[in-house]
């Protein structure tokens, strides 16, 4: 009786011995280095294959996402309406409709004007190479010099150009044309209709969105975040087109001023570009320069022309630009252009215009997460504060 076993000493788990247990850990941190390893070439081949869809499928979303930044602009003005109980659907109706007649208002006072210069331009070249003879045969010596060094040193000359004879002109048929701008308006059409949509829709849409997707935390983070960013977002391009239409029209008045032919093509030319950072300022300078260079007959008017536009500028982006929209939201300009070159590359103008937004929107979700500190950093100028700061300032504005 007592060689029986005792079932309850039978039953009890037996503990692993204590040396197993640095064996264990080594199989862990193995796992774990494989995982990291493994992890980098796919996020690798992830991007890759994201930038190759982008680009591939450019016709299709850039309608959508540019359907999805107006909205994000206009959303606070229709937000705001629906407390003093307008419908979403009518104010964005509305806005919608300003913003139509608006556009196609500048774009009827500037068509002719823009129309001529196209038309005068063999007359513009010719002038140009008029004014520059001077140069050009400084120019032609530099080059006969170069070639005469070149030629005492023993250098192989090039040979002869053959000449190639030109390809006969192709003309344009009015089925070529419907076929080009048929794409056009059916992406405006399309865009139109999906910003009505978003804007009719409103915030609860995007509850209803994100609640199948995730778990109730993280969709309430998600939607915070996604608030953050059309809030911030909205106000940034909304205080932007204020700015940019006023330095639209002191660029038309003070090339009024200067006697330039056509100062409102310069104005609404200054205020377009001037949502593209730094190249589009620069562009418009380069353009009214040459400009004035082409119209007037000495070169102190368009030194003057080319000045002015610098102070102007300079005023709008060194004192303007930062009281009214900010400093929250800088950027890093070297981020900020290699952003506009890639989005040039993948879309174009449309690529150019959501490639600043998308780094906006990048910073604010990045401020509002826990890991963002590193991504807010590289975004961010030398100069701006870190992401502990940013993250309090949104803290406090939404408690």
């Amino acid at each position: 009786m007592n060689a029986v076993p005792h079932p309850a000493t039978s039953a009890a788990p037996v503990d692993p011995p204590p040396e197993h247990a640095p064996l264990t850990a080594i199989r862990a941190a193995v796992r774990a280095r494989r995982a990291r390893t493994l992890a980098r070439p796919l996020w690798i081949l992830a991007t890759c294959a994201s930038v190759a869809a982008l680009r591939l499928g450019r016709e299709l979303l850039v309608p959508m996402v540019l359907a999805l930044l107006l909205s994000l602009v206009l959303s606070g003005i229709v937000e705001t309406l629906r407390r003093y109980h307008v419908p979403r659907g009518l104010s964005a109706l509305v806005l919608l409709l300003l913003i139509g007649s608006a556009v196609g208002g500048v774009l009827h006072a500037v068509w002719m004007p823009a129309r001529q210069w196209i038309e005068s331009a063999p007359h513009v070249l010719r002038t140009i190479e008029h004014k520059t003879r001077p140069a050009q045969s400084v120019v032609r010596r530099i080059d006969a010099i170069a070639r005469r060094a070149s030629a005492l040193a023993g250098a192989a000359e090039a040979p002869p150009a053959v000449p190639v004879n030109a390809a006969p002109a192709s003309s344009v048929s009015a089925v070529d044309v419907v076929e080009s701008t048929s794409g056009v308006i059916a992406a405006l059409l399309m865009g139109g209709a999906l910003t009505l949509l978003l804007l009719a829709a409103g915030p609860p849409t995007l509850a209803r969105m994100t609640a199948p997707v995730a778990t109730e935390g993280r969709a309430v983070h998600v939607l915070r975040v996604i608030d953050a960013i059309r809030v911030e977002v909205g106000r940034y391009y909304g205080t932007l087109a204020l700015v940019n239409l006023l330095f639209g029209t002191a660029t038309a008045l003070l090339m009024w001023s200067l006697h330039m032919p056509n100062p409102m093509l310069w104005g609404a030319l200054a205020a377009v570009l001037n949502f593209v950072p730094y190249l589009g300022c620069a562009t418009t300078f380069a353009i009214v320069t040459l400009v004035a260079f082409v119209t007037f007959d000495g070169i102190s008017q368009t030194v003057l022309v080319g000045a002015s536009f610098l102070l102007l500028a300079a005023i709008e982006g060194h004192i303007v630009e930062p009281v009214l929209v900010g400093r929250r939201l800088d950027l890093n300009p070297i981020v900020v252009l290699v952003a506009l070159w890639v989005g040039a590359w993948m879309w174009g103008i449309a690529g150019m215009v959501v490639a600043l937004p998308a780094l906006v929107a990048t910073k604010v979700a990045a401020a509002r997460s826990q890991n963002g500190a590193a991504v807010v950093r590289f975004l961010s100028p030398p100069h701006a504060r870190t992401q502990q700061g940013l993250s309090s300032r949104f803290t406090r504005r939404r408690g």
